[in-house]
């Protein structure tokens, strides 16, 4: 299990508890300290299931915040930006060899948790 976790974040702290309260630790990506690359991000948002506009913060540092028309932007240039600046990632991601989610709320954790410690 992978998160990809800001220490800062209060809900990417509590997926971790509940990773870790599940018997589980977890290989932890400090996605601002080490930003994926352009071929890690895609991957991951492969397993995710989700376009560059779809793991975008909403709150805190946005493309707005930064002057950027989110609205004019195409996938590519979202993807440009998110490799440019790791903190307009969502947070926290969680990766299991059963899937991937964007845990926020941070209970979306739970079905990641249920395949990575059934029996």
């Amino acid at each position: 299990m992978r998160i990809y976790h800001n220490p800062a974040c209060g809900t990417s702290r509590t997926v971790l508890g509940l990773i870790r309260a599940a018997g589980v630790e977890p290989e932890i990506v400090e996605y601002l300290k080490t930003p994926p690359d352009r071929a890690e991000l895609t991957g991951l948002l492969a397993r995710l299931g989700l376009t560059p506009r779809e793991i975008l913060r909403r709150k805190g540092t946005t493309l707005e915040t930064l002057g950027l028309d989110e609205a004019a932007m195409t996938d590519a240039a979202i993807l440009d930006a998110l490799l440019a600046h790791p903190i307009l990632m969502e947070r926290p991601i969680v990766v299991t060899a059963q899937g991937a989610a964007v845990c926020r709320p941070a209970d979306l954790v739970a079905p990641l948790l249920a395949s990575e410690t059934a029996p």
